[in-house]
């Protein structure tokens, strides 16, 4: 359950730990006409950036140009968590970055495993994300649906909060 609390005094710590906790998200490059696709961040707080692992022969890759910009969004396991964080994206074959966030479940993708000529990384570095965390107890949201609608307002069931990185 996302704390409404924490993501007003703490977002961005909230942030890692929701990013963190997801098994994927969704990535688009901006301007690729392209549909948003599935993928597991690897985070990585303290460069405060997100890496992918991804095929260079992919139109994700493909689509990556000089200066590309994307976005990755995420929902929480309760619903109750959504992120959008963006900035520049970059394709990188990092080997430190491959070695650190290698698994057993990433080697399901590559035939050739660490070394698969196809394997490269993508790297967002994050510069902006918005955040919604709402209640997901039923009671508080009912509660403030009713008090809403007697007072003629908007409900004050949730946070919407921005997080600036750098």
């Amino acid at each position: 359950m996302a704390s409404l609390d924490k993501a007003r005094d703490y977002p961005e710590e909230q942030l890692w730990e929701e990013v963190d906790r997801v098994r994927a998200g969704m990535l688009g490059v901006e301007g690729s006409c392209q549909h948003m696709q599935p993928m597991a961040p690897n985070p990585d707080p303290d460069g405060q950036c997100l890496w992918f692992f991804a095929k260079t022969d992919s139109d994700i890759v493909r689509s990556i140009s000089v200066g590309a910009r994307a976005h990755f969004t995420i929902v929480g396991k309760n619903h109750d968590y959504h992120a959008c964080m963006s900035g520049p994206i970059k394709v990188i074959k990092d080997p430190e970055r491959i070695e650190r966030y290698w698994s057993s479940v990433v080697e399901t993708w590559f035939e050739g495993g660490k070394t698969d000529p196809t394997l490269t990384m993508l790297r967002i570095s994050l510069e902006d994300a918005a955040i919604w965390v709402s209640t997901d107890n039923p009671l508080a949201f009912g509660w403030e649906i009713a008090k809403a609608n007697l007072k003629d307002r908007t409900p004050d069931a949730g946070v919407r909060t921005r997080v600036r990185f750098r």
